[in-house]
């Protein structure tokens, strides 16, 4: 997969800008609040629908403008696809694809697959379970559009259970209702999880080695409920929540399910969430992003598009130097204050105030 054009209109701070790709490495340079990351974030923003900095879209938005736009030209195989995202202050955003509006943003997984890796993501490890949640969804997403829209209705079912507890009124007949449309969508949900888990490990552990010159092993275990099928998920999941169903009843909301999930990370059998150093986090990190690359490849037949916002200063020397050695040959956008590497290629931009510039790489810095 090959972003090969973005086009931003009263994006961020761009008023209009037009960017050809190089389908190798990438490098956006500059001082900082310039517009590196933002233009980064309209190409993330194409692959998931969302921004990975704001839930308010309208920020988004230049300063006193009305509408924004994100226009783009993917090649997948041989085949090519335009996208245009319009957001707007006083409606609600469309999207097309090839000229025709979709109607469901699960329509959008795929077309644009990106993996991402900021100083933020290296926090995945360290933070809170939510955030690896996240992690596995977004992957899952960007694989498969079934999975999106199990999980979309698994919230709203959710959504709709919490507030029927909360509103004093429920009792068992009503949750039964709820109850059997939450294990039915989170069985499935849960089997995805675990079995995406299993086939990331061996990659991330693969990648991890690579990163810490065989000296170190990394593990993950999907934490949730499991089973050998759908059917002994749900009859585990049905068990909780009538085990849980007095507590849901007197706190107000639903304590067991797919909303609790969390992935163990472990290197040499120590689980580094809580007691790992900072550069194991860092490491084991990039190591589930390197796999994250390197499934979608194996799952799809093609890469993604490789995000780096700003992280080779979070990174030794060795590591950075691994990791440019593993991203050669695959699009990469990398976004940076300086650029210390040699021989690296690609294409470099330079960027100035909302405005970006390609330049001879030679003459970059």
């Amino acid at each position: 997969m090959i972003l090969k054009e973005v086009v931003l209109n009263n994006f961020r701070n761009y008023a209009l800008q037009t960017v050809q790709l190089g389908s190798g490495t990438n490098v956006f340079f500059g001082n900082n609040a310039q517009g590196k990351t933002n233009f980064l974030e309209s190409v993330r923003y194409m692959s998931i629908g969302k921004s990975m900095r704001t839930s308010r879209e309208k920020e988004l938005i230049k300063w006193d403008e009305e509408c924004a736009r994100i226009k783009a030209v993917v090649q997948s195989g041989q085949v090519s696809k335009r996208l245009d995202v319009a957001l707007y202050q006083q409606k609600s955003k469309t999207v097309k694809i090839n000229s025709v509006p979709i109607s469901k943003m699960g329509e959008l997984m795929g077309v644009v697959a990106t993996v991402l890796f900021s100083p933020d993501e290296i926090g995945i490890i360290k933070n809170a379970p939510s955030d690896r949640r996240r992690f596995i969804d977004i992957s899952l997403c960007q694989l498969s559009k079934a999975y999106f829209y199990a999980l979309n209705r698994y919230n709203k079912i959710l959504l709709q259970r919490n507030t029927l507890l909360k509103s004093g009124r429920a009792d068992e007949n009503s949750l039964a209702v709820w109850d059997i449309q939450l294990v039915s969508e989170g069985a499935r949900i849960a089997k995805s999880r675990a079995g995406f888990i299993k086939r990331l490990e061996e990659l991330a552990k693969a990648n991890h080695a690579y990163l810490s010159s065989d000296k170190e092993e990394l593990t993950l275990e999907y934490e949730g409920i499991t089973g050998e099928s759908s059917e002994e998920i749900s009859e585990k999941m049905t068990a909780k929540l009538k085990e849980d169903r007095e507590k849901d009843l007197r706190q107000g909301y639903t304590h067991s399910g797919i909303q609790t999930d969390d992935l163990k990370v472990s290197v040499n059998g120590t689980d580094i969430r809580k007691f790992g150093s900072q550069g194991q986090q860092r490491t084991a990190a990039l190591s589930l992003k390197m796999a994250e690359v390197d499934l979608y490849n194996q799952e799809k037949g093609e890469y993604p598009i490789l995000l780096l916002d700003d992280v080779f200063s979070e990174l030794d020397k060795t590591r950075q130097k691994r990791l440019l050695q593993k991203i050669n040959g695959l699009q990469t956008i990398i976004t940076c204050t300086h650029f210390e590497f040699e021989n690296v290629g690609g294409r470099y931009f330079k960027v100035t105030n909302g405005s970006i510039q390609p330049v001879d790489a030679d003459n970059s810095y």
